[in-house]
């Protein structure tokens, strides 16, 4: 067994690998570009090495230096995680030419499968089936639109180096084949320095559904049950569970041993994934392999009781399996939402910047230890006060949550992303707590495009359908009683003039353009106990108990007991003195006045926000990479005028109408912040 392991990796993955290697005895060296000299990834392992500069391609990506850190620190083996070089056959290979062990399948498996083109071609050799395309790579955008138009529209254009949504296009027609051509060779380039791209049929209202696998060098291969990957948000995963609600055993056992097959057909070793689309009557396509450890790889860990790292680790070393096929078992639900710094009110936009509060829910689950099951796991690479860098990917976390059965999994996860406390970037928790909530998610019901189905015109909390209306309104006036309570203790009151509580509130709840809904709300305390309320909303009634310390952020207790956890800040929302509350994906700004205040409050103006329809604003923080217009230029609607990146991804902006330009306020090369002007029409 190695002593000393080297990981080629940063964020969440870094520190998961360390976790098992630690377990293991192994000491580990962590790699860090300048942006990450302060990532928790570096503070876990026991050694750490510089580099180079932030962007990827200048230190992640580079296998000279990658493989220097091994030599410098004695580090016997190195284990790529997922993205950067993970699945770059070269690195592979100049790996295990200087004599260091690669935790991952051999060189010649990843250049086989870890190739979407070379993959296809033996997929079809051994006798899978494969999705109509054209597998071979494509030179330029013209060429790529008329092999669309062959194939029939909607096709979807690849990466063939491409992975996590990056380099991935689908086109429903000639304009958008050629303009995805385009992104998907500059995000692949970018991204994972190959910019070789192929086209196939895009199958509507599929499943993604994924076996896992694990080999030995020994000859040994076993599937390891399936994940159902199919709620994507353009392409990237959101929410990853394990069984399948969808497939029946025969489909999970001819899926399992299909797969084996193709990776006996290339030797492979170590952790792989080979992913199917699946149609309605459960047939079942090849897509494409992943020569590495996958993202959702917890939920597997939970329903089999395997720690997929040793595995990987073990097999490296040159163990055999411990198990065999009949040994692989399948105990109760899990469930994982991708944790990611991006704003869901703000059309998923990146947000990049210092988390100011970063307080997960409590754990009962652990990576790298799989005899605490049916809980809460949280693996992640952030931790309070860190920075989420725009040179990478989006992830802050990953929830994994372990439940008895597929409700019970659904209820823990409710409740654990409602006491996830992010703050200093936005996050996309209030749209997965409104995913989690949705009946067609409970009842199974979905396939890849029920985020675009359901979610066509973005994601609004004030749409999210709430179980009880009136609960976030009666637990706003919950929490000003408890303001209100302190305040009465305040020293130096003057006598006949001390802050009187009262019981008779409105709650206004603040709307769009001064349009504002009021709720005559009736607040009194019960049983003598401190942070009990009985709070009367119309003909609804709420009994609130809860130790809940002001100046916190997460609050739980009961109502009506039945216990809840929800957040709860003041001053955050469109007033100073509002108190915003949120719950499994709804929020409101709520002003708690007493009913003369509420009367007055009633008479104030409406001020209207500036009008910026003159200008193009940066949408989010990222880097300006390219400005497409000059000062005079005549635009028209929906022409290209900018291009920003940010987490990897290629963002475009259009012209919303016809105009002049006036003024290119920011130049190519600049970072941007949210809001920031861009170009100014005349």
């Amino acid at each position: 067994m190695f002593t000393k392991i080297l990981i080629a990796n940063r964020g969440e993955i870094a520190c998961r690998v360390i976790k098992t290697a630690r377990k293991m005895g192994i000491k580990t060296v962590a790699v860090y570009s300048d942006a990450d000299a302060g990532a928790r990834h570096v503070a876990l392992a026991d050694e750490a090495v510089n580099i180079g500069p932030a962007p990827s391609r200048e230190s992640y990506l580079v296998a000279d230096r990658i493989i220097a850190a091994c030599k410098q620190t004695g580090a016997q083996a190195v284990h790529p995680g997922y993205g950067f070089l993970s699945e770059n056959a070269d690195f592979a290979r100049r790996v295990e030419e200087e004599g260091i062990v690669f935790i991952g399948p051999k060189h010649h498996s990843i250049a086989a499968m870890g190739d979407k083109i070379a993959s296809k071609k033996l997929a079809k050799e051994a006798g899978v089936n494969c999705i109509p395309g054209v597998n071979e790579a494509i030179e330029t955008a013209e060429q790529a639109v008329e092999i669309a138009k062959g194939i029939g529209y909607p096709v979807m254009i690849k990466a063939s180096a491409g992975g996590g949504g990056k380099g991935l296009r689908v086109a429903f027609n000639d304009k958008e084949a050629f303009e995805g051509f385009t992104s998907c060779r500059n995000e692949a380039l970018s991204s994972f320095g190959d910019d070789r791209v192929f086209i196939e049929k895009f199958v509507e209202e599929p499943r993604h559904i994924e076996i896992q696998l694990m080999g030995d060098s020994h000859g040994n291969c076993v599937y390891l049950n399936e994940r159902e990957c199919s709620i994507q948000r353009r392409h990237q995963k959101v929410i990853e569970e394990a069984p399948s609600p969808f497939i029946s055993e025969a489909t999970r056992k001819a899926m399992g041993e299909q797969a084996v097959a193709l990776a006996r057909a290339v030797k492979y070793q170590s952790a792989g994934t080979v992913e199917f689309v699946v149609g309605r009557d459960q047939s079942f396509y090849f897509l494409e392999m992943n020569t590495r450890l996958q993202v959702e790889h917890p939920v597997t860990e939970c329903i089999t009781g395997l720690d997929l790292v040793e595995l990987m680790i073990r097999v490296a070393a040159g163990e055999t399996l411990p198990l065999e096929q009949k040994d692989v078992q399948r105990s109760g639900w899990a469930i994982e939402c991708r944790i990611n710094a991006e704003d869901p009110f703000r059309g998923f936009l990146p947000s990049t910047g210092r988390l100011v509060r970063f307080q997960p829910p409590k754990e009962t689950m652990f990576a790298a230890d799989p005899s605490h099951l049916y809980g809460v796991r949280v693996d992640t690479g952030v931790r309070d006060g860190g920075e989420i860098p725009m040179f990478y990917d989006s992830m802050i976390a990953k929830l994994i949550v372990h439940g008895k059965d597929r409700l019970d999994a659904i209820a823990k996860m409710r409740e654990a992303l409602n006491g996830f406390v992010i703050r200093g970037v936005g996050s996309n928790i209030p749209f997965q707590a409104a995913l989690l909530a949705h009946p067609k998610f409970v009842a199974g019901d979905f396939n890849t495009g029920f985020i675009a189905e359901h979610y066509a015109s973005g994601f609004k909390a004030e749409e999210v359908p709430r179980d009880d209306p009136n609960f976030l309104v009666a637990l706003a006036a919950f929490v000003n009683r408890r303001y209100r309570d302190r305040a009465t203790g305040i020293s130096g009151q003057m006598q006949g003039h001390e802050v009187a509580v009262g019981e008779e509130f409105v709650v206004v709840t603040l709307g769009q353009q001064g349009h504002h809904l009021t709720s005559p709300v009736q607040v009194t305390d019960f049983e003598g106990k401190t942070g009990s309320s009985h709070v009367q909303v119309g003909a609804s009634s709420y009994k609130f108990c809860s130790n809940f310390r002001l100046g916190s952020v997460r609050i739980r207790g009961t109502c009506n007991d039945r216990p809840f956890t929800a957040q709860v800040e003041r001053g955050t929302g469109k007033n100073p003195l509002s108190i915003r509350v949120a719950h499994s994906g709804s929020r409101i700004d709520a002003l708690v006045l007493s009913p003369r205040a509420a009367a007055l409050y009633a008479l104030m103006p409406y001020k209207a926000p500036p009008d910026m329809s003159r200008y193009v604003l940066s949408p989010m923080p990222g880097l300006l990479v390219d400005v497409a217009v000059q000062p005079g230029q005549k635009v028209q609607a929906g022409e290209r005028v900018a291009v920003i990146e940010a987490m990897k991804m290629e963002n475009v902006l259009f012209a919303v109408a016809d105009g002049v330009v006036g003024k290119v306020l920011a130049a190519k090369g600049e970072s941007l912040a949210v809001d920031q002007p861009i170009i100014e029409f005349a």
